[in-house]
């Protein structure tokens, strides 16, 4: 079996929280809903940093990859945590590698990555990484 994360790999930690909603007919959270989580923990780390403003920024990010390997089943009502760092910043792309731990616990349950390329919001062509976007990926290196 393949090591799992712990939670000292990351740079930062974010409170989730299972719903109803995500659990399947097989009682537990079905495979798509670690890409929301996934997608929340990302987005909520740059728009409290400052690096994203998703109404105005001349950026966005545009999901190019994802991966996630399972180890351990979660369901509605456990709390979760979900866990950032940064594996790789190019010109114009961020590889984050992301994990699930259930609240408190040290092992991940899940582990995961996104591949963004920023693009310009209108021309939709990749552009380079914003200051505000360097500046705030320092702390997760």
């Amino acid at each position: 079996m393949t090591d799992r994360a712990t939670r000292n790999d990351y740079k930062h930690i974010l409170p989730l929280q299972t719903r109803w909603a995500d659990n399947d007919i097989y009682g537990h959270v079905n495979n798509v809903a670690y890409y929301g989580f996934f997608d929340t923990i990302v987005n909520e780390y740059l728009i409290s940093s400052g690096a994203l403003d998703i109404h105005k920024g001349a950026v966005i990010g545009l999901v190019v990859e994802t991966g996630c390997k399972y180890f351990a089943p979660i369901a509605f009502p456990d709390g979760l945590e979900g866990a950032l760092r940064i594996a790789h910043t190019g010109n114009s792309s961020i590889r984050y590698e992301l994990a699930i731990f259930k609240t408190g616990a040290d092992e991940a349950v899940a582990e995961g990555h996104f591949v963004h390329v920023y693009v310009d919001r209108n021309t939709r062509k990749p552009t380079a990484l914003p200051d505000a976007f360097r500046k705030a990926l320092q702390t997760l290196t």
